[in-house]
C-alpha cells in the first residue's frame, strides 16, 4: 500500500526508496470525449478484468472527486488517490505514481471531463508522465461518427501517447462491428460494453453514488468485466518508466495531536491523502459518526469533511448530545475545521431540496438551503493566516449568514467565483474542500490550538 509517498505494507512503514530510482510498470489513462460517457463503469471493469488475470492493479483519480475512488476502491482492492497537477502539484503526482509502480502489475488513472477539459487537463498528466490513453466513447445512437471522433482525440494534439478506444453502451454485435470498421488503420478498437443497466452505476445530484450505498456493486463491476471479455478484449499495456520525486521530509507538528473525523454516510467527501497527511505529521485520527455517536471522541481537533448532511437532516438534529459535544469542543476553544456539508452541518439550520428544514448545531449563525442546480463548480486556491492552499469547490446549496468572511477562496478559471472563509475564533468554516497536500505546514496549523 502506498500512503502519502511512504511505503506501506501491511501495516509496517518501509524506508522510502532512492528518490533517483525509476520504476517500470504498465499502465493506461482511461478518458473519454466528456464527462457522463463511462469512464468510472470502464476503469473499474479493466481493474477487475486485469485482477481476475492475478495482476495487482493501482487505480488512481484524476481532479477533485471523493465518490468514483470509493467504487474504484471496490473493483481495484486498494487505496485510491488523486492524481491533479493543479491540486497537488507535479511532484506530488510523480511520487505517488513511482511509488504504485514499484508494487503493482498495472496502473490504472480515471480522467475527469473529456481528455483535454480543464487546466491542468487529463491529456497534461498522460503527456508528463507517458501514460497512454484509452479513450471510452459512449456510441448510443452512432455510427460512423464514432470513427471521427476516435480519429480526433489521438490528433487533437502531437505527442500524446494513446493505446486506443473503447465502445460503450453498444446496442449489438453489429453494432459493435459496425463501429470497429469505421476507425481509421491509426486507431486500435480495443473492445466494448454493452448497453446494460446491470453494469451501470446510479447516481444523483454531486456524482455517482458513493460505493456503501450500492448494495450490489460488485456484481455490477464483474458483469462489466466479464462483458469486456466476451468482446475480446485482451490489451497488454506497455511499460511506463516512473521515477521519483525530489525527497522531501515532512515536519512533525502534529505530534501527539489527537483530531476527531466525522466519517458516515453523511460526511464522506475526504480525500485519502489528506487523512495520511495529517497522520504523517504526526496526528492519531479518531473517526466518529455524527449521526450514530453520541458525543465526540476525545480530541484535540475536529475535521469536518464533506457529504450529503441534507439526506440525513432528521437523524443529524435528533443527536442533539453530538450538538453539544460539537459547542464545548468549540467553546474551550479548540480547532475545527469544517468543509462544505461540514460547515452546513454547523449552521443553526438546513433545508433540504425539498422544502423540509432541521436544525443543525448552531455554531455558525446562518440558514442553508439545497437548490435544484449546481451554485458553484471549480478549481480554487486560497491565502489563509496559516498559508496557500489548493482544493476545489463543488455544491448545490446557499448560505445566508451575518458572518463576514475573513477572505475569499480565487477561482482557477478567469471568472470563476470565489467562495467566503468563515472563522469564529478556531473554527474554519467554507465551501472549499482543501487538498493538504498543497501545503502540509499550512493544512497542519489549521488543527493546532
Amino acid at each position: 500500500m502506498i500512503e502519502n509517498g511512504v511505503v506501506i505494507d501491511k501495516g509496517s512503514v518501509i524506508e522510502q526508496e532512492d528518490q533517483c530510482s525509476i520504476h517500470q510498470c504498465p499502465g493506461l489513462l482511461i478518458s473519454a470525449p466528456a464527462s457522463g460517457k463511462g469512464k468510472t463503469t470502464v476503469t473499474a471493469a479493466l481493474a477487475a478484468f486485469y485482477r481476475s488475470r492475478g495482476k495487482q492493479v493501482r487505480v488512481f483519480k484524476t481532479g477533485p472527486d471523493f465518490l468514483d475512488p470509493t467504487i474504484l476502491e471496490q473493483a481495484s482492492g486498494a487505496p485510491v488517490y488523486q492524481l491533479d497537477l493543479w491540486m497537488g502539484g507535479e511532484s506530488h503526482c510523480r511520487q505517488l505514481l513511482h511509488d504504485a509502480a514499484g508494487q503493482a502489475d498495472l496502473i490504472l488513472i480515471e480522467g475527469v471531463m473529456g481528455l483535454f477539459d480543464g487546466t491542468s487537463s487529463s491529456a497534461d498528466l498522460a503527456q508528463l508522465f507517458n501514460i497512454p490513453v484509452l479513450a471510452v466513447i459512449d456510441a448510443t445512437a452512432m455510427a460512423q461518427t464514432f470513427g471521427a471522433i476516435a480519429y480526433a482525440l489521438p490528433h487533437y494534439r502531437p505527442g500524446l501517447p494513446f493505446a486506443g478506444v473503447i465502445a460503450n453502451r453498444v446496442a449489438s454485435v453489429n453494432h459493435g462491428s459496425m463501429l470497429a470498421e469505421s476507425l481509421p488503420p491509426s486507431v486500435s478498437y480495443l473492445g466494448a460494453l454493452p448497453r446494460d443497466p446491470n453494469m451501470e452505476l446510479p447516481s444523483r445530484h454531486l456524482g455517482l453514488l458513493h460505493a456503501m450505498e450500492i448494495d450490489d456493486l460488485h456484481t455490477r463491476i464483474e458483469t462489466a468485466a466479464q462483458a469486456l471479455a466476451q468482446t475480446g478484449y485482451d490489451y497488454e499495456p506497455k511499460a511506463v518508466n516512473f521515477a521519483a520525486a525530489a525527497k522531501t521530509e515532512l515536519p512533525k507538528e502534529l505530534n501527539g495531536y489527537r483530531i476527531a473525523v466525522a466519517k458516515d454516510r453523511a460526511f464522506s467527501f475526504v480525500y485519502r491523502a489528506n487523512l495520511n497527511l495529517l497522520e504523517s505529521m504526526g496526528a492519531k485520527l479518531l473517526y466518529f459518526s455524527p449521526l450514530e455517536d453520541q458525543s465526540l471522541p476525545q480530541a484535540d481537533a475536529l475535521y469536518l469533511p464533506g457529504g450529503y448532511p441534507e439526506l440525513h437532516l432528521q437523524s443529524l438534529a435528533a443527536n442533539t448530545s453530538m450538538h453539544e459535544s460539537i459547542q464545548h469542543h468549540h467553546a474551550h476553544g479548540k480547532p475545527i475545521v469544517a468543509e462544505c456539508g461540514g460547515m452546513l452541518y454547523l449552521l443553526q439550520s438546513l433545508t433540504d431540496q425539498e422544502g423540509q428544514s432541521a436544525p443543525m448545531v448552531g455554531l455558525l449563525p446562518g440558514h442553508a438551503v439545497m437548490q435544484n442546480k449546481l451554485s458553484n463548480l471549480g478549481m480554487h486556491s486560497v491565502e489563509l493566516p496559516e498559508g496557500l492552499l489548493h482544493g476545489h469547490t463543488f455544491h448545490h446549496s446557499s448560505v445566508q449568514t451575518p458572518l463576514q468572511p475573513i477572505t475569499q477562496s480565487k477561482s482557477s478559471r478567469q471568472h470563476g467565483r470565489g467562495e467566503a472563509v468563515y472563522r469564529d475564533k478556531r473554527l474554519h468554516a467554507s465551501y472549499m474542500h482543501l487538498y493538504f497536500p498543497s501545503n502540509p505546514q499550512a493544512s497542519a496549523r489549521l488543527f493546532v490550538s
